[in-house]
């Protein structure tokens, strides 16, 4: 989207570099499963102050005194961990990039989280975008006058805190064969902390351990990677290691409620120029007439599982448990990014580290590119120039 710097890229791109691009991001730690895109995005400083705009009126809303009443229902009764904490450590926005009616770009919320993404991957993969295509060393995908070594303080302050590295992991169901995984590597290496999956740990009363050369090793936090979503079916084996839901004495980063308060399910209560018209389905006194111009998501999902594009009445009427969820206004994507052969779609999202005591700071961004129906890399198989990326800002 800045100009120079996209015509530069275009006019000396080749298969080979990136190819070449791809071998140097995944040297030294694993193969990555999902697509990642030939190219960055530019972000202007213009897109740039207007995300930052409606990432800070989102938070308006979170630290509001009122948030948790306000998403006191959000949180599946069989899913609610005890001892939450009085705010997440991480929030991620997405914002499509759009027109507004003066033909501007304007960035659109599509989806929120209090839970953590690529905080590891997206620094890693900003480096080697530059690296290996020799773009302008003024370049950066940090906000804020962020650099690689404060970034990675303020991420050990974060994960870390008060604990030795030892007494602190990195937890997921089946953490090695995660798509994410070299995350958790990238992650491990700026932090020192374990990665562990969930059958790893084992509790004794209420504390919680694992075994490194045989010996016991007491775990005091858990940097949280777990997606109930995904145990739904597998509570077993929580008899292997411990349930979550249980009273044990563990700080947990972030804790799992918030992945539920700081969702889809917030959308509603955002009334903003960067937030499409969103209604709880149960809470809508007659259907639109033009649901053309809308979507239909559920709240208890992710990475666009469920999701309805082309809705209908008998959609929205079939749907037996309506406060589950939402009717969103569609965003439309401009196709803002131009590849070789014509302009593709982009998605920003905004990651924030919120430190104890401290305020919650945007750090860094991930992007993905489209030319499919939804952003989501597994919408997008069987085209070049998408997939997962970093924007990249003038500093």
């Amino acid at each position: 989207m800045i100009g120079k710097y996209r015509d530069q890229f275009n006019s000396t791109f080749t298969k080979e570099k990136y190819s070449s691009f791809l071998k140097t991001l995944e040297s030294g730690l694993t193969n990555i499963p999902f697509r990642v895109a030939e190219t960055p995005v530019f972000i202007p400083s213009y897109l740039q102050k207007k995300l930052v705009e409606a990432g800070e009126e989102i938070i308006k809303l979170i630290k509001q005194p009122n948030f948790k009443e306000l998403t006191k229902d959000c949180i599946p009764a069989n899913w609610n961990v005890p001892n939450e904490n009085e705010h997440p450590h991480f929030l991620t926005f997405d914002f499509g990039i759009c027109k507004d009616a003066s033909g501007q770009l304007v960035p659109k919320l599509i989806e929120m989280q209090g839970f953590p993404s690529l905080y590891g991957f997206q620094p890693e993969l900003g480096k080697v975008y530059k690296e290996s295509y020799g773009l302008a060393p003024g370049l950066t995908p940090f906000f804020n006058g962020i650099n690689e070594q404060s970034y990675v303080d303020l991420l050990k302050k974060v994960v870390i805190g008060k604990y030795a590295p030892h007494q602190v992991a990195l937890m997921d169901v089946d953490a090695p064969n995660q798509k994410t995984a070299i995350d958790f590597l990238i992650t491990q290496k700026y932090l020192g902390i374990k990665i562990l999956s969930l059958t790893d740990i084992f509790k004794e009363g209420n504390a919680l351990f694992y075994k490194e050369n045989g010996e016991k090793v007491h775990l005091k936090r858990i940097y949280n990677r777990l997606i109930f979503d995904e145990v739904t079916d597998k509570t077993d084996l929580f008899t292997e290691s411990f349930d979550p839901r249980d009273e044990i004495d563990v700080e947990w980063i972030t804790h799992p409620n918030w992945f539920y308060r700081i969702s889809k399910y917030t959308m509603p209560f955002l009334k903003s120029e960067f937030v499409p018209e969103t209604h709880f389905l149960n809470t809508l006194n007659e259907i639109p007439k033009d649901l053309e111009n809308y979507v239909l998501k559920p709240l208890f999902s992710f990475a666009g599982m469920g999701v309805i594009i082309d809705v209908t009445k008998a959609d929205i009427t079939k749907i037996n448990d309506p406060e589950n969820w939402i009717l969103q206004r569609k965003v439309v994507y401009e196709p803002v990014v131009q590849s070789p052969d014509g302009g593709v779609k982009a998605e920003i999202r905004l990651m924030y580290l919120w430190a104890d005591g401290e305020e919650p700071k945007l750090c860094i961004n991930l992007a993905r590119l489209s030319r499919g129906k939804m952003i989501g890399v597994r919408y997008n198989k069987d085209f070049d120039w998408v997939g997962g990326t970093v924007g990249l800002m003038e500093g």
